[in-house]
């Protein structure tokens, strides 16, 4: 994807895989709109699906996920979930990520390598499930890079591999809902969530626990949206 001289953002080019078919949306004013459609049921046994997004200087590009991915039960086997990232200067993604389910059973590997230059931006949206209605949840090592003009932005890795030890106080605890929205390359507007953890660069992070998935949709889709469109949102008051 880049921009043309007219200042039109273009798609330069759309390449389906085995799990998820890019299909164009009706654009916004600014920016190119992609859904990302499954195409198969995923994740299974022995599964690499790997996504490569490349953004082009001054483009702007917003990806929407229709429906969530569920890693099932692998029956002893492993899968793997990877995305590369590149954003050029003065590009900026907006991706709103639906639920990643890892059932029971399921073990994943999940990997995200985001590459900024100086001048690009990232806003993220990501939500985490452990299990479905009833379940424990599989193990799942979900690692994230991004680097800004070179430079190390955020480094993770969150190894939720051993239940028990997950579930451990000051870890996840009762907690099988991890959900976040973070920001790439820009520090957002205020007013600032009570969660609100700013990096060492250019980016800051929201990140939230629960139970259950509906809580933490509601307020990650005020936060979402605040830093989306600059505008305040409802920030939740302290107990």
């Amino acid at each position: 994807m880049e921009r043309a001289d007219d200042e039109r953002t273009l798609v330069r080019e759309l390449r389906p895989g085995a799990f998820l078919a890019p299909r164009p949306l009706l654009p916004a004013p600014d920016r190119v709109r992609i859904a990302l459609v499954n195409t198969r049921a995923g994740l299974l046994a022995g599964d690499d699906l790997t996504l490569h997004i490349s953004v082009g200087r001054g483009a702007r590009l917003e990806l929407v996920e229709p429906s969530g991915l569920v890693a099932y039960d692998h029956r002893g086997g492993r899968s793997r979930w990877r995305a590369r990232v590149d954003i050029a200067e003065g590009g900026e993604l907006h991706w709103d990520a639906r639920p990643f389910v890892v059932c029971d059973g399921a073990r994943v590997t999940r990997s995200m390598d985001v590459r900024l230059a100086a001048g690009a931006r990232m806003l993220w949206r990501d939500t985490l499930v452990l299990g479905r209605s009833g379940e424990r949840g599989g193990t799942v090592r979900a690692t994230t890079r991004a680097t800004y003009d070179g430079h190390e932005l955020l480094i993770e890795d969150l190894d939720l591999t051993d239940p028990d030890l997950r579930e451990l106080p000051g870890i996840l605890g009762p907690h099988r809902v991890i959900g976040a929205v973070t920001a790439l390359g820009f520090r957002p507007p205020g007013p600032h969530h009570p969660s609100l953890m700013e990096l060492a660069g250019p980016a800051a992070q929201v990140r939230l626990l629960d139970t259950v998935a509906p809580e933490i949709d509601a307020e990650l889709a005020a936060v979402w949206e605040q830093w989306q469109n600059g505008r305040p949102a409802r920030v939740p008051s302290l107990p």
